[in-house]
């Protein structure tokens, strides 16, 4: 146990944001560089090592939290990467995007607030590529076999990582023209720098992984034709089927999914772009859709100017406490301020969005919206409540349905989809093609960062048993674990 007394002695702290005047005008990261280091000690101290420590089930990937709060408290900073990343391929990715039911397992949460994991392990990961610990892990042999690994996103990545340990030659092919995935493309810089994604790739290309980016498979590479080229595939292709809101006036300019609002700034801190070609400045803003996706906008409206920004929702507000429902140690929805709310806007909760109204041009200028309520477990409007709010700029983000189908992927390996709409596996995550596999939101629906990796530890581990007749990698998770599913 890190310290006896340690969650008594100390109180939760966690990680400094930079000031608000100061972050809008910048790309960079929102948090003090530097501020976790000196006060980590004492937060991994408060972990009270439990006999059960439920920490681990509420996190997919089963990381040893317990074990690397203990070497951090110690300052152990070499012992705690080693134990960070038995469990975990990318934990600077999972310390600085995942919401963390870990913490929401936390025992100390029952009475007081949790033990800041997710501070913990970004320091821990960060302190490790600071001081050299983050070192390819090069094969002793190789198996000759070959897998192509389709998308490389988070759950793509880890599995061609854990496949190209294994000693198999992997290639992952991306339709996009850098490797990353919405890691890449739907992050905003401010909540993950990609650096962070560039020096992972180059650890990868130096352990033999390949990538292969502007290739998608499907149109440019038939799924037929890169089945005969490799003993297995994955298929990490993600969840990228944006839901529509089929409203009067949805074709007006402006109205824009929030996928093709934020790769394009994010294009423009890659240096292609001087100005994105969607842009907030001097506009008003609505965003559609209260979740992550949505904060994301709101930071980026922010960042280029908006005149406002206002983000809808068309569920009630969330209690700042959790709901008898949702007890200890399950993952509560909570009202969550994100550090784009903390920059501004309006956030409007229990409102639909009937139509829009346009200029004389074919710009959207006005949003019409209803108050809505539940009325015996439907969504009803409430008569009356009707008006408009300025909106020359909507995002629409409401989350995903499925896997895309345009590329004609799913029908060229012949895939079979369950009841969801998602791509069908069994408990080792292969399709019905034998050796084709799924991981990540493809075969389980849209799902947060840290279930992609698990996901694309436990796709991995298929795949080697598939092509070796046994595996010695982890597997955190199966197909059919979706009861801690958030």
């Amino acid at each position: 146990m890190a310290d006896p007394k340690g969650f008594l002695n100390h109180g939760r702290e966690v990680a400094r944001s930079r000031p608000v005047e100061e972050r809008v005008r910048d790309w960079n990261e929102v948090y003090v560089p530097g501020s976790l280091l000196p006060i980590i000690s004492k937060q991994a101290s408060r972990c009270m090592d439990c006999g059960i420590p439920f920490c681990h089930n509420g996190c997919p990937l089963g990381n040893l939290i317990p074990e690397w709060n203990d070497y951090a408290y110690r300052e152990d900073w070499q012992a705690a990467s080693e134990r960070l990343h038995a469990t975990n391929n990318f934990p600077e990715f999972t310390g600085r995007l995942c919401p963390a039911p870990c913490e929401s397992a936390c025992v100390l949460g029952i009475n007081q607030p949790a033990v800041t994991i997710k501070n913990v392990e970004v320091s821990i990961i960060d302190k490790a590529w600071e001081t050299g610990d983050v070192a390819p892990r090069i094969p002793e042999r190789l198996s000759g076999k070959t897998v192509a690994v389709v998308g490389s996103g988070p759950a793509g990545l880890a599995a061609a990582q854990q496949l190209t340990r294994a000693g198999h030659t992997v290639a992952v092919f991306e339709r996009a023209d850098r490797v990353g995935g919405l890691l890449r493309y739907g992050i905003p810089e401010f909540k993950m720098e990609k650096r962070h994604i560039n020096r992972r790739i180059e650890q990868m290309r130096a352990e033999g992984t390949r990538f292969r980016t502007g290739v998608e498979i499907g149109v440019d590479l038939k799924a037929t034709d890169l089945k005969k080229r490799y003993d297995a595939v994955v298929l990490a292709v993600g969840a990228t089927t944006a839901r529509d809101l089929p409203v009067p006036g949805r074709e007006l300019k402006g109205v824009y999914q929030a996928m093709e609002y934020l790769p394009l700034a994010n294009k423009v801190q890659e240096g292609d772009y001087v100005s994105p070609p969607i842009s907030a400045e001097g506009k008003h803003v609505v965003v559609i859709g209260g979740g992550d996706t949505g904060a994301d906008c709101v930071g980026t409206a922010h960042r280029q100017g908006a005149a406002s920004v206002t983000q809808l929702e068309i569920m009630p507000r969330p209690g700042e406490d959790r709901a008898p429902h949702q007890p200890w140690p399950t993952f509560p929805l909570l009202y969550k301020v994100t550090s784009a709310h903390e920059e501004g806007g309006e956030r409007v909760y229990s409102v639909s969005t009937t139509h829009f109204e346009g200029d004389a041009d074919g710009n959207v200028q006005w949003l019409h919206l209803v108050e809505v309520e539940f009325v015996d477990g439907k969504l009803t409007q409430k008569p009356g409540t009707e008006r408009k709010i300025p909106a020359q700029l909507v995002t629409l983000a409401m989350g995903f349905t499925g896997t895309d189908r345009e590329n004609g992927l799913v029908e060229q390996f012949g895939l079979e989809l369950d009841e969801r709409g998602n791509i069908a596996r069994d408990a080792d995550f292969q399709t019905n093609v034998p050796g084709v596999f799924v991981a990540g939101d493809a075969g389980r629906g849209q799902s947060l960062i840290v279930w992609a990796i698990a996901e694309g530890r436990s796709a991995a581990r298929g795949t080697d048993r598939y092509l070796t007749g046994a595996s010695d990698l982890p597997a955190p998770i199966r197909p059919t674990d979706r009861a801690l599913a958030v």
